[in-house]
Parts: C-alpha cells; structure tokens; sequence
C-alpha cells in the first residue's frame, strides 16, 4: 500500500491526514482509512493496556 492511501494521526494537533504529513515524531500510523484514523489515540490505550496485563502475568 502506498503511503499516499494511509491514514495518519497528527499529535499535537489532533487532526487527520491522508498521506505523511509533518515531522515522523508528532505521526501515529499508518492506518487503513480515516475513520481508524481518528481512533488513533483510543487504538493506543487499548494496545497499551493489553501490553500491561501481559507484562502483569508474566511477574
């Protein structure tokens, strides 16, 4: 897939882009549509809380 068709999350700012926008830093994705998109940061607590429990039985 091209990454002219992904879908990016924008950090500081909160918004939404087709293609790579800005600094690699301030980008989460890619992402299939931008719908998903816009889930960026919930896609990550959900990830991010799956690792901890994992990481919680594995002690």
């Amino acid at each position: 897939m091209a990454d002219d068709t992904q879908w990016y999350y924008q950090i500081s700012t909160g918004a939404v882009t087709k293609g790579k926008v800005g600094d690699v830093f301030d980008r989460m994705g890619p992402y299939p549509d931008e719908a998903t998109a816009r889930r960026a940061l919930e896609i990550a607590a959900a990830r991010n809380a799956a690792a901890d429990a994992q990481d919680e039985s594995d002690d």
